[in-house]
């Protein structure tokens, strides 16, 4: 079958893209890690030892980073509905993490520890209809925040995606009520057409 000019050209770029060349070299699954290395780098997130989830981890860049740092003293508790390989130092379970079962697993995993820190790089099917795709996008990141609203470790942080359009500034304004500082970030190595945008929030004051 023959591939749509807008097609073609994501596969031109996303082949001569150096993330993803870099993300082959240095065995990341996704040139996104690399947002996540900068968010780190910046805003000193991660550390080792620590107790991380990862909501929408598939296929594993955020992951694979996070466990790294967190090291053998460390966890990462990561969930997706879609399948995802193994990550050295991360335990998946798959599903939708808001429902009751899963999240009831998310739960046990965590035992008696609370997450230092909640990261979010989801993103819904793009269907092509904006207003959908922003509706779509604006309602995974609510729910990541309800998540970080019921597990999060008082004072921990919280890491999400968000794609500037309809609700994304009154999202902002809710997020700052459940932290003491939130920053937005936008790592060189997301495209600079994209919408998306990425909120650092500190402090979550329980």
């Amino acid at each position: 079958m023959a591939r749509s000019k807008s097609s073609h050209r994501w596969m031109q770029e996303h082949v001569s893209d150096p993330y993803v060349k870099q993300a082959q070299k240095d065995g990341y699954r996704a040139r996104s890690s690399y947002k996540l290395i900068e968010l780190n780098e910046k805003d000193r997130l991660i550390r080792p030892g620590m107790l991380v989830m990862d909501l929408g981890s598939a296929p594993g860049g955020w992951s694979q980073v996070a466990g790294r740092i967190v090291g053998e003293k460390g966890r990462v508790i990561a969930t997706d509905i879609l399948p995802m390989d193994h990550v050295h130092n991360v335990d998946f379970i798959q599903g939708d993490f808001t429902d009751e079962a899963v999240f009831n697993q998310i739960l046990e995993a965590l035992g008696e520890r609370k997450p230092d820190l909640i990261i979010s790089d989801i993103a819904p099917n793009i269907s092509g209809i904006a207003s959908a795709d922003q509706a779509s996008s604006m309602y995974l990141v609510e729910l990541a925040l309800d998540m970080a609203r019921k597990v999060l470790k008082p004072k921990g942080n919280f890491v999400a995606k968000v794609f500037q359009g309809s609700g994304s500034e009154s999202y902002i304004k809710e997020v700052r009520t459940s932290f003491d500082k939130v920053s937005i970030r936008k790592p060189a190595a997301s495209r600079s057409r994209s919408r998306e945008i990425y909120l650092v929030a500190k402090g979550f004051k329980g």
